[in-house]
């Protein structure tokens, strides 16, 4: 028996089985396939959603790839059946036997599908799958017996709006862009057509979600990441210009080595010096999702995110610490209109763009009733620390940010 064919049963293949199941879409997205392998791991029947990447790998292989990722057993891959489709396309792109089986076993579906890009730029692709991939799915579901909708949402439809953010479906004023925005759009169809159809709509809403807090481990390096690698990779440029260039550009920037091996890099990071990050890690995504899937019968709205926002200084601070730099700190618009940005400064802003509502924010989210329902099943979301943050940037580090083979 090769590999790929320890994912599916022959029973489960021709759609003959009607046993129970759960479809999952996005499975091969982060928070997806986490959930997915969870779900096996629960001993539940899994039929899981995939296409094929630009790289030509096929469905199958992307998941195999994830389960070896997870060493997930080999009695959990048999509960698996892997669905070859797309999430834009009518009736998912599924062939007839794949959607026969969706319709013959379907009781539930965790949606995780989604396009994360912020650029309005490819708000078209965006709108395509978190929208109209959507609506898609929920016409392809309701062809079933389905009971149950979870959708993976972001805390982050609250939109431009600062303060307090309800845990409650709401229409922003604006966003700071189209991902927000669709995904807003997603939870107002999903309530209609769930409101309809007579289905529990669960809508979870995580902040933002990073690796392993135990182990690091994560298969995506955005968000939390980004700005950190960034600062790594400025390190690694100016500290091999000084060894090995006598450091010419270096000294342009006021850059310095100093003995111990530290490195004074002058950056001024745009933010507020009471703003926030709210940080969650995957570990306790999929045990809070888990508690509210199992101890929630009716649905609801859950923001599961961090108490309290972690400060950008003691993000500084921190990435200073582990990478032993000095120099960075937080400066407001003021200051770049007092003094303008250098040309260092300026390729950070640059990269950082997309970034920037979410390291000046000054959002909060309502969460006391989630947090009362998960603390009554003892999880609660660890504070955000150096050790984690060390743990989790020695693996980003180790694994080359992602770009080598996991």
């Amino acid at each position: 028996m090769t590999q790929t064919d320890r994912i599916q049963p022959d029973h489960a293949a021709n759609g003959s089985s009607r046993e129970p199941a759960v479809l999952v879409t996005g499975g091969t997205g982060f928070l997806g396939s986490h959930l997915a392998v969870q779900l096996l791991d629960q001993g539940q029947r899994v039929l899981l959603l995939a296409r094929g990447d630009y790289k030509g790998h096929s469905a199958r292989q992307r998941v195999q790839r994830l389960l070896d990722w997870f060493d997930v057993p080999d009695e959990d891959r048999q509960r698996l059946s892997v669905l070859e489709g797309h999430l834009d396309a009518p009736g998912l792109g599924l062939n007839p036997e794949d959607a026969q089986q969706i319709t013959n076993c379907v009781r539930e579906v965790i949606h995780c599908a989604s396009n994360t890009s912020f650029a309005s730029r490819k708000r078209e692709q965006v709108e395509r799958t978190n929208v109209q991939g959507l609506d898609n799915l929920l016409r392809t579901v309701g062809k079933t017996p389905c009971r149950k909708l979870h959708v993976i949402s972001t805390a982050y439809v609250a939109g431009t709006r600062s303060g307090l953010c309800p845990e409650e479906l709401t229409r922003p004023g604006a966003f700071h862009n189209v991902y927000e925005e669709s995904k807003w759009r997603a939870e107002q169809m999903a309530a209609e057509h769930c409101a309809r159809m007579g289905i529990s709509l669960y809508v979870h809403r995580p902040s933002i979600v990073y690796g392993d807090s135990s182990t690091g481990r994560t298969l995506a390096f955005n968000a939390l990441y980004y700005p950190i690698r960034t600062m790594h990779y400025f390190q690694k440029v100016y500290t091999k210009d000084i060894v090995d260039n006598n450091g010419h550009k270096a000294r342009a920037m006021d850059i310095r080595l100093y003995p111990d091996g530290s490195l004074h890099l002058p950056v001024r990071i745009r933010g507020l010096n009471h703003g926030g990050v709210n940080l969650i890690p995957v570990d306790h995504f999929v045990r809070a999702f888990m508690a509210i899937r199992r101890h929630v019968p009716q649905g609801g709205i859950f923001h599961i995110v961090s108490p309290d926002n972690t400060e950008l200084s003691r993000i500084i601070d921190y990435t200073q610490r582990f990478f032993g730099l000095c120099g960075l700190r937080i400066a407001e618009d003021d200051d770049f209109i007092r003094q303008p940005a250098n040309s260092l400064e300026a390729l950070f802003d640059k990269h950082m763009q997309v970034y920037a509502p979410y390291m000046q924010d000054t959002r909060t989210f309502e969460h006391a009733a989630t947090s009362e329902l998960l603390a009554g099943q003892g999880i609660v979301c660890p504070l955000f620390s150096y050790d984690i943050f060390s743990t989790c940037m020695r693996y980003a580090v180790d694994k080359n940010w992602g770009k080598d083979p996991q």
